[in-house]
């Protein structure tokens, strides 16, 4: 090339910097049309300006979800800090009640015992999940699981692997005399609520224990804290089965038992299973949501969603920007993420009704 034409190459080039630097998203938005596979679209200002530190606590059913957000937050917002706490839901709704933290990761609904005080906070759905009935059973890889016999099984009615209700429904499956072990949650737990809840509906008559984030469990079965804890004690633990969410179920590399649904069919615990049954799962006003024991051939029964509450009015602007825009990465960004770690995002409607509630939020005493 020229030596002329090198230096008015250079000069250009020069020029188009300056003119980046003070024209900011415009210029990078022209530049971005004229080499995509190098430039990347600038980023929501708003959301980029957000500052300080908010905090949370709750379902660990939805920690791998909240974690993967957070991270990925941290990209589009790098002033904000968002600190989750996994302790399960019945402490996360105990310490958003007093005032603790900023928000709340919850699997099930609020009563009026749990500590939030009814017409201060809202309930924003975030995403759904199977809550798998995973199982350690050496030599057996396959398990149909009927919600009578889960019944039977978590309340030791049925005691053996080999028993003749286990077995009815896997006559293909040659199953060992070996001891069933039932591991379950400790700690206040919307994932208890919501399968105990199942077996209430979905056995008739034959689940005693009765349902909520914590029952009396027979004492002749074992506990761990948080849905990872539990799956972890199914892994040690030859012969044993519990009720954990499919993230952690995968990690731990855990067999999962097919569920009979409401129409008669052995599920698997998918995604695919989860969207089929919210889609026979209107919300209420207040967009909360039952999608267990759902209607449909296609639909996994034991499907559970999952909130963020949010407070209605916040002590100050900048800590009411956070929340908005944590929730709003939530339900934008977020839900492209979701099946990453295993969890169905929202339904559309769903979604956009969701983002309207952001709206309510409010700065006050």
């Amino acid at each position: 090339m020229h030596a002329t034409k090198r230096k008015r190459w250079t000069l250009a080039l020069v020029i188009l910097s300056v003119v980046d630097a003070t024209t900011g998203a415009k210029a990078l938005t022209a530049a971005t049309a004229a080499t995509p596979a190098t430039v990347s679209a600038p980023p929501d200002l708003a959301t980029f300006a957000l500052g300080g530190t908010i905090r949370g606590s709750g379902s660990t059913f939805a920690d791998r979800f909240y974690k993967k957000v957070v991270f990925s937050l941290k990209t589009t917002a790098p002033g904000l800090q968002v600190v989750y706490r996994p302790i399960g839901s019945g402490k996360g709704k105990a310490d958003f009640g007093k005032g603790v933290t900023d928000f709340a990761g919850t699997d099930s609904l609020v009563k009026h015992t749990d500590g939030p005080k009814a017409g201060e906070f809202m309930y924003v759905p975030t995403a759904a999940a199977p809550i798998t009935v995973a199982y350690h059973l050496t030599g057996v890889s396959e398990l149909r699981l009927s919600a009578p016999t889960l019944a039977r099984i978590f309340q030791r009615d049925v005691t053996r692997w080999n028993d003749p209700v286990i077995q009815a429904e896997n006559p293909n499956v040659v199953l060992p005399s070996r001891v069933i072990g039932v591991v379950h949650r400790f700690d206040s737990s919307g994932t208890t609520s919501n399968f105990t809840k199942y077996l209430t509906m979905a056995s008739g008559d034959l689940w005693r224990l009765g349902a909520g984030d914590s029952i009396a469990w027979p004492s002749n079965t074992a506990a761990a804290s948080g849905n990872a804890g539990v799956a972890r004690l199914i892994k040690l633990n030859n012969g044993s089965i519990g009720y954990v969410d499919l993230s952690d179920a995968k990690s731990a590399r855990l067999s999962v038992a097919a569920v009979q649904n409401k129409a008669g069919h052995f599920v698997l615990p998918t995604l695919d299973g989860v969207s089929a049954a919210l889609a026979q799962s209107p919300p209420e006003p207040d967009l909360t949501y039952q999608p267990l024991d759902a209607a449909g051939v296609d639909s996994y029964p034991i499907t559970a969603p999952t909130y963020l509450l949010v407070r209605i009015t916040y002590r100050d602007q900048p800590t009411a920007d956070a929340v908005k825009g944590f929730v709003r990465f939530v339900l934008t960004d977020g839900q492209t993420l979701a099946a990453t770690v295993n969890y169905a995002k929202l339904p559309e409607t769903l979604r956009v009704q969701a983002l309207a509630q952001l709206d309510k939020i409010g700065v006050g005493e």
